[in-house]
């Protein structure tokens, strides 16, 4: 095998993805198992979206628009920005590698910090590029260490900004002193997958650097409820999505979900919904926890960090068995925490009352 398969594939650690609803149910013999690993829309799809898809479905034999002409028309219309400055792909992850491709030689580095999306490196090594990670500093992207580490090789810096997943975030003052001076040759990349959910007054808007070297990834799966879709987009000066088109595969982005986040981008009512049970419910999960005795680390996410003071495979197993589903953080070097995303009201309660029967 050494000799056959890419060497830097040997070094990658396999994503982990939440267990599915459906395997618990059927290993354990449950019903009613709830899911709160995958930092999911609890309240669902927009009932728009939904309807989008379904006046598509007779349409399947064609292919779909390769250049998300109205989507893009319409989100930067939406977004003050021209339709150059956008490109779309099947989820933000797919746009992780059409940034390091087209940005990234293969003599070049990749910076970001440890403990955060895990796919920068997986991506990183399989596309054989260099790859580094800095320690985090309470929790959070310690930018100025980053900067120190910034060598003649480096070329793209990844942040994740909030951060997954901590739920932290670096805030205005520390990312535009972290922009000031950069090498112009250094392509920064804000992850801002959760932004939606930010509660911070202090959190920097990243369409105000894109004028920089500066490419901002967002995506539908988050507050849109359109995961199973896979649909991402990244913002950047338009020579730079020029060269970033040469890249994408064609026709990347499905039909179905170039129809649905059309019809999701003005679903303002249910965005509004899906804000306020993520803040409603991350409040309601800190005074449970506060009561607890369990410490958690503040987050601007739609999901919490939690340590539980012991190993949290042991407590992660015990919570499946209650058909309660959450992310242990072992493979992260965290082996005392789990992650848990904000769910509805009554997911939120059960899973407090199954960690209390539990410990």
């Amino acid at each position: 095998m050494k000799n056959i398969v890419n060497k830097n594939v040997l070094k990658i650690k396999p994503y982990e993805p939440g267990k599915p609803i459906e395997e618990v149910e059927r290993e354990l013999g449950l019903k009613n198992v709830i899911k709160l690993a995958s930092n999911e829309n609890p309240l669902g799809s927009s009932l728009r979206a939904l309807s989008a898809i379904k006046k598509k479905l007779g349409t399947l034999n064609r292919y779909p628009d390769g250049n998300c002409f109205y989507l893009k028309n319409k989100l930067a219309k939406k977004l003050g920005l021209k339709p150059q400055n956008l490109i779309f792909g099947n989820g933000s992850d797919e746009l992780i590698d059409v940034v390091i491709k087209t940005f990234v030689g293969p003599d070049e580095e990749v910076l970001t910090s440890k403990v955060s999306f895990v796919e920068y490196e997986i991506v990183s090594r399989s596309n054989n590029r260099k790859f580094r990670d800095i320690p985090l500093k309470n929790f959070k992207y310690d930018l100025r260490a980053i900067k120190m580490a910034i060598g003649k090789n480096t070329k793209a810096i990844f942040i994740a900004n909030p951060n997954n997943p901590t739920g932290t975030y670096v805030n205005k003052k520390e990312l535009e002193d972290f922009l000031r001076g950069l090498p112009k040759n250094i392509i920064v990349v804000l992850d801002e997958a959760y932004n939606e959910f930010v509660d911070v007054k202090d959190f920097p808007k990243g369409l105000n650097y894109i004028n920089k070297n500066v490419i901002l990834l967002r995506t539908f799966s988050k507050t849109y409820g359109l995961a199973g879709l896979r649909i991402g987009y990244a913002i950047a000066r338009p020579e730079f999505i020029e060269c970033m088109n040469r890249v994408r595969q064609p026709f990347n982005v499905n039909l179905l979900a170039q129809a649905a986040a059309l019809e999701a981008i003005d679903d303002i009512a249910f965005l509004g919904r899906t804000r306020k049970i993520t803040l409603d419910g991350k409040k309601y999960l800190y005074r449970e926890l506060d009561r607890l005795g369990f410490p958690y680390v503040s987050s601007v996410a739609n999901f919490i960090l939690i340590d539980l003071k012991q190993d949290c495979r042991i407590v992660f197993n015990k919570l499946l068995k209650e058909g309660v589903i959450v992310r242990p953080m072992g493979t992260y070097n965290l082996k005392n925490f789990i992650r848990v995303t904000i769910g509805t009201k009554k997911e939120n309660t059960r899973f407090i009352n199954s960690l209390r029967r539990i410990l």
